[in-house]
C-alpha cells in the first residue's frame, strides 16, 4: 500500500492516530471530522496516499462513492437533516495534503459559507458528543451493510 510517512491524512486513514471511525474497508476509512460543521459530519479518506481524485485506482474511486452513498443514508436516518453537502477541496485548499471528502448534514437556517472561511463555529457541544455520534453512525452503517 502506497503511504507517505509524514502525511497526516495517511495516519488518520490507517488508524495510526486516534479517530472516531464510522466505517472502513480495504481501500478507505470514514471518520468523524474533529471540528464538525454539524453532528454527523464525516470524512472519507483513502488508505493509500492520494492527493487528487484523478489519481485514484478504480477500487478506491468506487469505494469512496459507495461510502458517500452509505454515509448519506445513515446520516439521514440518524439526524434527519434538510440536506447533505458533499465536498472535496483539492490543491492548495486541502489542508491535509491527502484526498478527503466531506459528508456534511445541513439545516435550512444555516449559512454554509462559513465552511469555506476561517470563521470559528460554535460546535463545542457537538465535539463533546463525538464518541456518542460515532457509536450511533457506526451502528447504523453496520446494520445497513449486514443486509
Amino acid at each position: 500500500m502506497k503511504k507517505t510517512e509524514d502525511c497526516l491524512g495517511c495516519k488518520l486513514a490507517n488508524n495510526e492516530l486516534e479517530t472516531h471511525v464510522v466505517y472502513e474497508n480495504e481501500w478507505i476509512t470514514c471518520i468523524l471530522d474533529h471540528d464538525p460543521f454539524n453532528e454527523g459530519h464525516v470524512l472519507i479518506l483513502p488508505k493509500q496516499h492520494y492527493r487528487f481524485i484523478d489519481e485514484f485506482d478504480t477500487e478506491t474511486a468506487v469505494s469512496v462513492m459507495k461510502a458517500a452513498q452509505l454515509l448519506s443514508r445513515a446520516i439521514k436516518m440518524a439526524y434527519a437533516p434538510d440536506g447533505i453537502s458533499i465536498c472535496q477541496n483539492g490543491g492548495t485548499f486541502d489542508d491535509l495534503t491527502h484526498f478527503h471528502m466531506h459528508i456534511v448534514p445541513r439545516h435550512e437556517d444555516q449559512d454554509f459559507s462559513s465552511f469555506y472561511t476561517d470563521d470559528v463555529w460554535d460546535n463545542e457541544a457537538i465535539k463533546d458528543k463525538l464518541p456518542e455520534t460515532r457509536e450511533r453512525l457506526a451502528q447504523l452503517v453496520s446494520e445497513m451493510t449486514a443486509v
